[in-house]
């Protein structure tokens, strides 16, 4: 059980997909928050999630449906923001969102990455390389 998404961009858990985004994010940038011990004992899940502003986003964001906004200057959120679990990547949004992760690449790690992750560089090549497949078909990349 995890995530499988059409163009071979993901097969694999959950957790793996969350630790990459995370991952990517990071070399992006962006600043990753953990939940406290605190939230942990008061009956909450330990997440970590990337800060930014989730409240500008609708519903249908998370699904891939960006077309009534917000307008967002960074094609990376289209993944960020990404349900794990269903929803789609549209063409229009996949080519720019492969050029992003490519450019992110040297910064990520070579090596054994843990888990479900052999390799950080190697997951994201794969995605990258899903997106400009889906892109060329004019498909979909779809998460299930």
């Amino acid at each position: 059980m995890g995530l499988d998404t059409s163009h071979d961009c993901w097969h694999g858990a959950y957790s793996a997909f969350n630790r990459w985004r995370n991952a990517i994010a990071v070399a992006a940038g962006y600043r990753i928050i953990t939940s406290t011990r605190e939230d942990i004992l008061a009956g909450g899940i330990h997440l970590s999630y990337v800060d930014i502003d989730w409240d500008i986003f609708k519903p249908e964001n998370y699904q891939g449906e960006w077309d009534n906004g917000p307008y967002i200057d960074d094609a990376l959120l289209h993944l960020i923001a990404h349900s794990d679990c269903d929803g789609v990547i549209h063409p229009k949004h996949a080519r720019p969102l492969a050029d992003r992760l490519e450019g992110l690449l040297p910064k990520l790690d070579e090596g054994q990455s843990g888990g479900h992750i052999w390799s950080m560089r190697e997951v994201t090549q794969q995605f990258i390389d899903g997106l400009r497949k889906a892109a060329a078909a004019d498909e979909d990349v779809d998460f299930h």
